[in-house]
């Protein structure tokens, strides 16, 4: 790098221009011009809006249309709701083999008769009951293709929630995922490809104003899901990030005001899973079966503190709902 260019604290577009943010980060022009300067803004903004004064190549996004036909498929929480809708997807495009993993065995055993896949029992919580199912599919199968991490859990309240109940949502809703990325790996690397599907939730990008634990944990999926996507896609294994909101599953509560509102616009189980196979044949990280949830993480990136602020109004709005409510009862 140019002697004398200091890292950016900050990159951010004003007009098509980059500016840097930072004290005492201010770069002259020879700076401004140097090679490494030219490298770090082309990098992180290549294909976007913002383009570095001086010209450079760009890679295209690479893609090769993944197929789920012929591969070997392992689904968690998959007995059920979105989970089961997936491997009936994945049965239905011709997967050579689909594993329901579940840590309700008698459900799990019920879905793959269903559909003509295979049953394990799986609590996700346990890394060794992870590493067993995938490697198991594995000795069996002689390869694995595709893990969906989808297995989740929520409890509602804020930070009063007590430790326990936070230790086991940061169990299920993230060190899950770590757990299969950490078996399924060095199998995919060795195939030379893969594909992870990380189930996160619309809270993981945005928030759940009812549940603190829920919300901190989903974005730490999201974030793991970015990191893995980051490190491994040169390595020919994919990453998707699945942030639905509201889906018409037992998961919904409707005697909660905010599970209220989530199922006026809630999707159901099977339009979930077919915006999963499309955007793993497109190979496109990020998953959003509600358009609406998109044009919300818009608007936070843009307008961070106006979005803060216009969510700091839905606890009052839910509350007063409730009031009112319960004047009626």
């Amino acid at each position: 790098m140019h002697r004398g260019l200091r890292f950016p604290t900050g990159l951010v577009s004003f007009g098509g221009r980059v500016r840097i943010l930072g004290a005492n980060r201010r770069l002259d022009t020879a700076n401004r011009e140097s090679r490494g300067y030219r490298e770090l803004v082309n990098t992180l903004f290549s294909g976007s809006s913002v383009a570095c004064r001086t010209k450079s190549r760009t890679e295209p996004l690479e893609g090769k249309d993944m197929d789920v036909a012929g591969r070997v498929c392992i689904v968690t929480g998959g007995a059920n709701g979105i989970g089961r809708a997936i491997c009936e997807k994945f049965i239905a495009s011709g997967a050579a083999h689909v594993v329901v993993a579940d840590l309700d065995g008698t459900a799990a055993s019920r879905t793959a008769e269903d559909i003509g896949a295979t049953a394990v029992t799986c609590d996700v919580a346990c890394e060794s009951e992870v590493a067993d199912l995938i490697h198991g599919t594995f000795v069996q199968h002689g390869r694995v293709d595709v893990v969906v991490s989808n297995a989740g859990v929520t409890a509602k309240g804020g930070v009063e929630v007590p430790d326990e109940q936070w230790q086991w949502l940061w169990q299920v809703n993230l060190m899950a995922h770590v757990y299969a990325a950490r078996a399924a790996l060095p199998i995919m690397q060795g195939q030379g490809e893969g594909y992870l599907v990380q189930v996160a939730s619309a809270a993981g990008i945005l928030t759940e104003v009812g549940s603190a634990p829920y919300s901190v944990t989903k974005h730490a999926a999201v974030s793991l899901a970015e990191w893995l996507s980051i490190q491994y896609r040169r390595q020919g294994i994919r990453v998707s990030c699945l942030c639905p909101a509201g889906v018409a599953t037992d998961f919904l509560d409707l005697d909660d005001p905010i599970h209220q509102f989530l199922h006026f616009s809630s999707k159901t189980t099977a339009e979930v899973a077919d915006s999963v196979l499309e955007a793993m044949h497109e190979e496109r990280f990020l998953i959003l079966p509600h358009p609406e949830v998109g044009e919300f993480f818009a608007f936070k990136g843009e307008q961070y503190d106006r979005w803060l602020h216009n969510f700091s109004k839905l606890p009052e709005k839910i509350a007063r709902k409730q009031r009112q409510e319960e004047r009626v009862s």
